[in-house]
């Protein structure tokens, strides 16, 4: 046996067929009879053999074989959040199946906060990008990617012509939320909300208008599907438990209503971390939950760590989401025409809301 690191080539001769064929017996398709893979199965083993460079397949096929997933906020951020990890496990887990792997893109920003784009997006080999989490008013990482040509798709975002979209029915999901919160008698409903954009702002909405991030203007709207019009809308800077119960002590707070039968009796969060946040808040004011305010959340964790308390909450299907957007790139790289994936959700009532208390 040569010294020298075994290539197709030296297969084949040993085997006794062409290099074509040697190459379809690796490719596991083709027509090539199984005896004659076999044999080139053999001579590989013989000769030490692995199957054929990956870099050269790529070459030849024009593709890397890599998925960019544009996260749009920091990893470590991200990887707080029960519903980026699921979301992503799911999208990894089929993507996997495919044989594509994963290249994570972070959100990157200026000195002065503003979103730039991340250098991955602008060379790194990828055959598909998914901007996650949607796309924001004049997304510079759109405009990269479409330079280069790289196809995308949308999870959760306005649409881009020729891209799939993958999104969750939060709208409705939070429209039958909002009529079970006002079935129960409660008038005066505040929202706790997600980011309204890439700014990432903490602080009372003074308008609602050009609300750029798809979610945070979807369950508002639900809201209004329902009749309802918060008294007071939080708008927070991510998705985390200390972001929910600084929201709290602020939309709760004795001084904003000294006239407690002005205060909410109910709070929407957009996420259960955001609600688990406020309901660690409104205890430290001395509120009971759910007697003097219900809080309700959106996404259907599994938050155990609340004792006994259950929120109730909007189940949205997280893993079925990674794994849509997964089967929207298969359906990319096999040239299908792009389509809209809405997912449904579901209304879960737990031990956090209650008829408010009678003043």
């Amino acid at each position: 046996m040569s010294a020298h690191r075994p290539t197709l080539a030296s297969v084949a001769e040993v085997a006794g067929v062409s290099i074509s064929t040697a190459s379809l017996a690796f490719a596991a398709s083709g027509p090539i009879a199984e005896k004659t893979r076999a044999r080139v199965m053999a001579a590989a083993e013989e000769l030490g053999y692995r199957g054929p460079n990956p870099l050269g397949r790529q070459l030849r096929s024009g593709r890397s074989g890599i998925v960019g997933v544009v996260i749009g906020d920091k990893l470590r951020r991200s990887f707080r959040d029960p519903v980026s990890v699921q979301v992503l496990d799911g999208l990894a887990s089929t993507l996997g199946s495919l044989g594509l792997g994963v290249l994570l893109i972070p959100g990157t920003s200026d000195e002065e906060g503003l979103q730039t784009v991340d250098p991955l997006i602008e060379t790194a080999a990828m055959d598909v990008a998914i901007l996650i989490w949607g796309v924001h008013a004049n997304d510079k990482s759109v405009e990269a990617l479409e330079r280069r040509g790289v196809p995308m798709v949308v999870g959760e975002g306005r649409p881009l012509e020729g891209a799939p979209l993958v999104g969750i029915d939060d709208r409705g999901g939070t429209a039958e939320l909002t009529r079970y919160l006002t079935d129960l008698g409660h008038e005066r409903i505040a929202v706790v909300s997600l980011p309204f954009s890439a700014d990432r702002r903490s602080g009372e909405a003074t308008s609602l208008d050009d609300i750029e991030w798809t979610p945070t203007r979807n369950r508002l709207a639900g809201m209004h599907d329902a009749g309802v019009d918060p008294v007071l809308v939080w708008e927070t800077e991510a998705s985390l438990v200390e972001h929910g119960h600084a929201a709290a002590m602020e939309v709760l707070s004795p001084e904003r209503w000294p006239d407690v039968s002005q205060r909410p009796t109910a709070l929407v969060a957009q996420s259960d971390l955001l609600a688990a946040g406020a309901i660690l808040g409104a205890r430290e004011l001395g509120l009971r939950v759910p007697e003097d305010v219900s809080i309700a959340g959106f996404d259907g964790l599994d938050l155990p760590w609340l004792g006994a308390d259950v929120l109730t909450t909007v189940r949205q299907p997280l893993a079925d989401k990674g794994a849509a957007l997964g089967h929207a790139v298969e359906g990319i790289l096999a040239g299908d025409e792009p389509t809209v994936t809405i997912l449904d959700v579901e209304l879960v009532v737990g031990t956090t809301t209650a008829p408010p208390a009678q003043s």
